[in-house]
């Protein structure tokens, strides 16, 4: 079931207006979960970091011991004629994804260069601007690198993120504010996290258990550029308690205001207000 509407598929090199089958039953990537993704989004004329969402799927690839084939400046271009088969005003969700085709032996590693690729572009609206979510904790945590490849935008991650959200939904919250291995914060269970005390910006530092992303890299950007102080450290779910603004930071929705976790409440202050509005008007900045 799509996410989205209005879907158009590429695949096997021309577009279809349609959610089109690209899996078969017995391609690796099905049966044994070497799928990589990545998510851009096109909104007002823009499609802001696209290329590096491109070279990240690539690199998602690579750590996934599967073979990326499309260079990723040619991705951007298959992706803007994929474009101009949308309304021009709709919001759109860009996936390309990449997933090995064959085992070599005993099936369980991924042949090289056998690969296949597609791009997903839906309709799906961006988050009103005065929109919220909640958090709470949850007893599951992000995995590591010796666990599991944390180093890559993994569609076999995210059966653990759903549980993380499935257990937050149960006790009334929009989504659960995670831990690493050593019990301090990561991220969310669907997108990177900042805390703001006393006009300083906090976030918690990358350790591998987590992809630092590319909205996430955009924001520090775009603070730093403006004034703004910002700091990557180690954080404790008791420093998100004593922050006088929380936010989350990512591609789907790129500013998300925070305004509880557990009994503590917060405003939409006016440093996450000024995140989006820098966020606008950067990549309104881009347009061509």
């Amino acid at each position: 079931m799509a996410s989205g509407k209005n879907i158009q598929t590429y695949f096997n090199g021309e577009w279809k207006s349609e959610n089109t089958p690209i899996m078969k039953a017995a391609d690796h990537g099905t049966w044994l979960g070497t799928s990589v993704f990545d998510g851009a989004r096109y909104f007002d004329g823009v499609a802001p970091d696209l290329l590096a969402h491109c070279n990240r799927v690539n690199q998602s690839a690579k750590a996934m011991m599967i073979t990326p084939t499309v260079a990723a400046d040619d991705m951007v271009k298959i992706i803007w004629e994929g474009l101009k088969r949308c309304e021009k005003s709709a919001p759109i969700y860009i996936r390309p994804m990449y997933w090995a085709v064959d085992g070599g032996e005993l099936a369980i590693v991924p042949l090289e260069n056998s690969t296949a690729f597609s791009i997903c572009l839906e309709e799906i609206p961006m988050a009103p601007a005065d929109s919220s979510t909640t958090l709470t904790t949850t007893r599951f945590r992000r995995p590591v690198l010796a666990d599991n490849v944390v180093n890559a935008k993994a569609g076999c991650l995210y059966p653990n993120n759903a549980r993380m959200l499935t257990e937050a939904r149960s006790k009334g919250f929009g989504n659960a504010l995670v831990s690493d291995f050593a019990g301090n914060v990561a991220e969310t269970a669907t997108a990177n996290i900042f805390m703001v005390k006393n006009g300083e910006i906090f976030t918690p530092i990358s350790n591998g258990t987590f992809l630092a992303g590319i909205t996430r890299a955009r924001h520090i950007k775009n603070f730093r550029d403006n004034g703004y102080k910002v700091i990557e450290k180690v954080l404790s779910y008791a420093d998100f308690h004593d922050a006088d603004e929380v936010f989350a930071s990512g591609n789907m929705m790129k500013v998300t205001p925070v305004s509880a976790f557990d009994e503590t409440n917060f405003q939409i202050g006016p440093v996450t207000k000024k995140a989006r509005e820098m966020y606008w008007d950067w990549a309104l900045s881009e347009k061509p």
